[in-house]
């Protein structure tokens, strides 16, 4: 995978346009000024989460016992599943309903953001190509860059597109997902037998 198919394969996976219908449910009360603040503040706890597990993926599934192929077949899974919820929605919205409060952390930086289909693909990144560490870590920081200005503009994309439109995108990055997860699975599984 090169560096521009992996910060491509890392938006649709982040998925910044679906958030933004979680992001403003669980900002809903909260001052418009307050609301950039915590905006800003989960997407950098996302970020380092990623950083994290980008570094530290190889010792982690070392420690944890766990191979590639599992890795890519579990992502492929809760990609799968994440998907379906956006093409098919319910109530509560893909990550369900939202804790009374001020969000930290959960759900908008873990999973919405840091989920753990983006943590499994930066886990394969790290272990399919360990010397192009400097081409994901580019990856992700603009991957989450597009989806911080997505984010921080939710407010006004949410009014331009409304509500059909952003369920229309939802659900077309949805279809693209299932995609992307299907050929995850299928590449563990071929990686597995082989």
């Amino acid at each position: 995978m090169d560096t521009i198919t992996a910060f491509t394969t890392l938006v649709f996976v982040m998925d910044p346009l679906g958030n933004i219908p979680i992001f403003l449910s669980a900002l809903r009360g909260i001052p418009a000024k307050r609301q950039q603040q915590i905006i800003m503040r989960e997407l950098f706890i996302a970020l380092a989460v990623l950083l994290v597990f980008l570094f530290a993926g190889k010792q982690i599934l070392s420690f944890l016992g766990l191979s590639q192929e599992s890795i890519s077949i579990a992502g492929a899974i809760v990609l799968f599943i994440i998907a379906m919820r956006m093409i098919f929605p319910q109530e509560g919205g893909v990550m369900g309903d939202k804790d009374e409060g001020e969000p930290l952390i959960v759900p908008l930086a873990i999973p919405c953001v840091a989920g753990p289909s983006t943590v499994a693909i930066l886990m394969l990144l790290a272990n399919s190509a360990e010397q192009r560490t400097i081409d994901w870590v580019i990856a992700l920081i603009g991957a989450w860059a597009v989806s911080s200005v997505i984010l921080l503009g939710s407010t006004k994309i949410s009014k331009l597109l409304g509500a059909r439109g952003l369920s229309a995108v939802e659900r077309l990055m949805g279809m693209i997902l299932i995609m992307m997860s299907v050929q995850m699975m299928l590449d563990g599984v071929k990686t597995f037998l082989s």
